[in-house]
C-alpha cells in the first residue's frame, strides 16, 4: 500500500484530503463522519469579521446602555447569557479539538487590521492548529489600485503574524495581475501556505421579479483546471505549502492536483452533495491509481508534472492557449 502521508503548514497529515470551509463544521457529527471517512484535517467554516462587529454593536446597544432606549430596553432580543458568533466559534474549535484526532484549521474572513489580529489570536488561544485567512475585498472604487489592495492584504498578514505563532495560510482569489509575485511577497510577510482558489458566490438577476438574488452554485470537475495550472506554475518556485481547492469531485480530480504539485487537496461541493462517502471514494481511488502505477508515496508523485519538472514547460504557459484554439474542432453533427 502506498504511503499517502503529506506535509501541510508544517503538519504531518495521514493523506492529502482535507475538507475545506463549509457549513458542515457548524456541527460535530458531520465532522466526525468526515474523519471516519479518512479526512486528514478539517478547515472550519469561516468566521466573518462583519458578524463579530455586528454582535458587538448589538451588545453595546442593548446590554451596555439599555437605559438609553427607554421602552426598547424591555424588548432586548437576548439576555446576559447570549452567545455571540465569536463565542460560538471559539467553543466549536474547543469541541472539535477535544473530539478529533486530526488537526483543526480555523478560517477567518476579515478586512481590517484590528479584526484579523484580535480574532486570529483568540482562535489560536482556543486551540486551532493553524489559521486560514480568506483575503478578498471587492475593489469597486476605481481609485483603489491593484498594488494598494495587495499591500493591504500583506499588511494584514504581517500584523497577524506578530501575535500568532501557529501557521497561517492565505486563501486567495484568482484575480491577481501577477499571482507568483504576490505569493512571493506573502511568503516574505510570514505566510506558511496558500490555498488556491477562493470560490465566490456571485449575485444573479431574477428575470421574473427583476431583482438581484443570491444563489449558491456548487463546483464541478471542470473547475479543477484553473487551480491545477497555477499550482503547477508555483510548485518549486515557493517554499509555501500549496492547497488546491475548487472542483475536486473524483479521484482523477485530486490526482491531477497532486501531480501538479499540491500538498493537500480540499473538498467541499462534493461533500455537500454526496456526504462523507465522496471523500472515501476519492481516497480509495487515489490508492488504487498509485498502486496500479507503482508509486510508493504521495511525496514521490507530488509535483512530478509541475511546470518546472515537465520537459516542455510551455504546456502551462501561453503556448497552451494557442494550441487549444488551433486544435479545436466542432462536435460531430454540428453544421455551420
Amino acid at each position: 500500500m502506498p504511503d499517502l502521508a503529506t506535509n501541510y503548514l508544517g503538519l504531518t497529515l495521514k493523506n492529502p484530503l482535507v475538507p475545506s470551509s463549509t457549513p458542515l463544521s457548524h456541527n460535530l457529527d458531520p465532522v466526525l463522519h468526515l474523519e471516519d471517512a479518512g479526512a486528514a484535517a478539517i478547515v472550519m467554516h469561516s468566521l466573518f469579521e462583519e458578524d463579530v462587529r455586528n454582535d458587538e454593536l448589538m451588545i453595546d446597544r442593548f446590554l451596555v446602555n439599555p437605559d438609553s432606549f427607554g421602552e426598547a430596553a424591555g424588548h432586548v432580543p437576548f439576555g446576559h447569557d447570549y452567545q455571540s458568533k465569536l463565542d460560538g466559534y471559539l467553543e466549536q474549535i474547543q469541541t472539535l479539538k477535544s473530539r478529533l484526532a486530526i488537526p483543526v484549521v480555523a478560517s477567518l474572513n476579515g478586512s481590517s487590521l484590528t479584526g484579523w489580529v484580535e480574532l486570529g489570536k483568540e482562535m489560536q488561544d482556543a486551540g486551532a492548529d493553524a489559521l486560514e485567512l480568506n483575503a478578498w475585498f471587492m475593489p469597486g472604487d476605481p481609485k483603489v489600485s491593484g498594488e494598494a489592495l495587495e499591500d493591504h492584504y500583506l499588511a494584514l498578514l504581517r500584523e497577524l503574524k506578530q501575535v500568532v505563532s501557529i501557521p497561517v495560510s492565505m486563501k486567495l482569489s484568482p484575480f491577481f495581475s501577477s499571482l507568483p509575485h504576490f505569493v512571493r511577497n506573502a511568503e516574505a510577510a510570514g505566510a506558511a501556505g496558500i490555498s488556491l482558489f477562493n470560490r465566490f458566490f456571485q449575485p444573479d438577476i431574477d428575470l421574473d421579479t427583476l431583482s438581484v438574488v443570491d444563489r449558491v452554485h456548487l463546483s464541478n470537475s471542470a473547475d479543477v483546471l484553473l487551480t491545477m495550472r497555477w499550482i503547477a506554475i508555483l510548485r518549486g518556485r515557493t517554499q509555501l505549502s500549496l492547497a488546491a481547492t475548487g472542483g475536486v469531485h473524483t479521484a482523477n480530480d485530486a490526482l491531477k492536483m497532486l501531480l501538479a504539485g499540491a500538498d493537500v487537496v480540499h473538498m467541499a461541493s462534493a461533500l455537500l452533495q454526496r456526504g462523507p462517502q465522496a471523500l472515501k471514494e476519492v481516497l480509495t481511488g487515489i490508492e488504487c491509481w498509485m498502486e496500479a502505477r507503482e508509486y510508493d508515496s504521495v511525496a514521490q508523485m507530488k509535483g512530478s508534472m509541475s511546470q518546472k519538472n515537465l520537459p516542455d514547460p510551455s504546456a502551462f504557459a501561453r503556448a497552451a492557449y494557442l494550441n487549444a484554439l488551433n486544435s479545436f474542432t466542432p462536435p460531430p453533427g454540428v453544421r455551420y
